[in-house]
């Protein structure tokens, strides 16, 4: 499902932000890429609905740039992210405008051109909205390594048909993939020895904690970077 919790701590995009990388079309979408462009191994994130241009996210691609990726950050809503000042735009009513069924599309020419650069292995991360693209991937095997963080709208049959390593970081306090469901999670991937996938549930923190934190706040940021790490390290695990 996808609820309240999907549009909390909205953050402020800023299409000049991300030090490292710059914006450029890969298959058919504007996406924020950084890293080495004649890296073998690339990354793809999946936003939340709040899209490709938040500070917080266009951070993360710079750090996992910086592990040696090519790192891509796809605009999957074509310049029309989710906009929570605007009354008129509840959240139910733009995503039927705006399906994962859609992104999941949209993704295919954006991992054909990276073929097409000489990428040889191609992992994908989906944050909220993002999760549900990704697990598609990683049923199809488009992809050669999955992390979901903080999933919206994924199914327990979705985690049935992944074929690809996946690695699934969730919150305690999420009314949209709470704990039971993603506990489910880990008993479906661990019936399934011939596909890697590892459940982490982190305490004390809520849905979206790992790209909606400020950066006065300590202890969230701590909490985030963690989850990137274990992002980073299944990457690094599958890919490298």
């Amino acid at each position: 499902m996808s609820g309240p919790q999907c549009c909390e701590n909205p953050p402020k995009p800023s299409s000049s932000c991300g030090a490292a990388g710059h914006v450029e079309e890969i298959g058919g979408l504007k996406s924020y890429v950084s890293g080495p462009s004649d890296s073998k191994l690339a990354v793809i994130l999946v936003s939340d609905v709040f899209g490709y241009e938040p500070p917080n996210l266009r951070k993360l691609a710079d750090k996992v740039a910086a592990a040696g990726f090519y790192v891509v950050v796809p605009d999957f809503f074509h310049g029309d992210p989710y906009a929570t000042e605007i009354a008129e735009k509840p959240l139910l009513g733009w995503l039927k405008n705006h399906g994962p069924d859609q992104g999941f599309e949209d993704a295919k020419p954006v991992i054909k051109a990276l073929k097409s650069k000489g990428v040889t292995k191609i992992g994908a991360a989906g944050f909220c909205w993002g999760a549900k693209v990704v697990v598609e991937l990683a049923k199809y095997a488009y992809i050669d390594a999955a992390v979901m963080l903080h999933p919206s709208l994924v199914t327990l049959d979705d985690i049935h048909g992944v074929k690809v390593p996946i690695s699934v970081l969730g919150a305690e306090i999420d009314q949209t993939s709470p704990p039971e469901l993603l506990k489910q999670f880990e008993v479906a991937l661990n019936a399934k020895p011939e596909v890697d996938g590892f459940v982490k549930i982190f305490p004390g923190v809520a849905h979206g904690w790992t790209v909606r934190y400020k950066d006065g706040d300590e202890v969230a940021v701590k909490c985030a970077e963690e989850a990137h790490c274990d992002m980073l390290d299944w990457f690094s695990k599958y890919l490298m």
